[in-house]
């Protein structure tokens, strides 16, 4: 089996922000996307929200800390500003996927981990990028939800006006993903 056939399409990208509910409204107003899901402490979750857009096929998640001394987003957000933490790859056989990363001297950040509500189980596992950017592989073979376990659907869908009245941008699929280096580091990248 090659890693290739496995990885089906971009599942997500998160963003780690300071704001998730400003930055999530403002993807929706300027580039069409519209709310879709919601995690956050109406959901159980005490220490992270998260804000997820679509538009037609795209996933974004935007996430922000709900307690100021969270040292892991307050650091990231310091050095990077608001901006893109993982981006995820929808995948089959996921326990496949991981195996091959590993012995191909991939470092697995987050082994293969199962979540899991009314509407079934998703298995994810989280692998180390160049930087501090890492990719989710997420296998939803088992579940039938909206997007995640622990989501529900968002509180502001259907409900902004204003959305109703702005034109299609008719964005589809992410096709690429850049990730950008320092001045003088692309060779050390590429022998990564």
């Amino acid at each position: 089996m090659s890693i290739g056939k496995s990885i089906q399409a971009f599942d997500h990208a998160t963003l780690w922000v300071s704001n998730a509910l400003q930055a999530s409204a403002w993807f929706c107003l300027r580039f069409g996307f519209e709310p879709f899901a919601y995690r956050g402490l109406e959901t159980g979750s005490r220490d992270v929200v998260s804000h997820v857009i679509k538009q037609n096929k795209i996933f974004f998640v935007f996430q922000s800390p709900l307690l100021p001394d969270n040292q892991e987003f307050g650091q990231h957000i310091t050095r990077h500003g608001d901006g893109v933490k993982d981006i995820a790859f929808t995948v089959d056989n996921i326990e496949e996927v991981v195996e091959q990363a590993r012995a191909k001297g991939g470092k697995i950040v987050k082994d293969v981990w199962t979540e899991t509500d009314e509407h079934g189980s998703v298995k994810m596992a989280c692998i180390q990028t160049y930087g501090d950017t890492t990719h989710t592989l997420v296998d939803r073979t088992a579940y039938s939800g909206l997007f995640l376990p622990g989501f529900q659907e968002h509180p502001m869908k259907n409900k902004d006006p204003l959305l109703e009245k702005l034109p299609d941008v008719k964005l589809d699929f992410i096709d690429h993903i850049v990730g950008n280096m320092p001045d003088n580091e692309m060779e050390n990248t590429t022998k990564w």
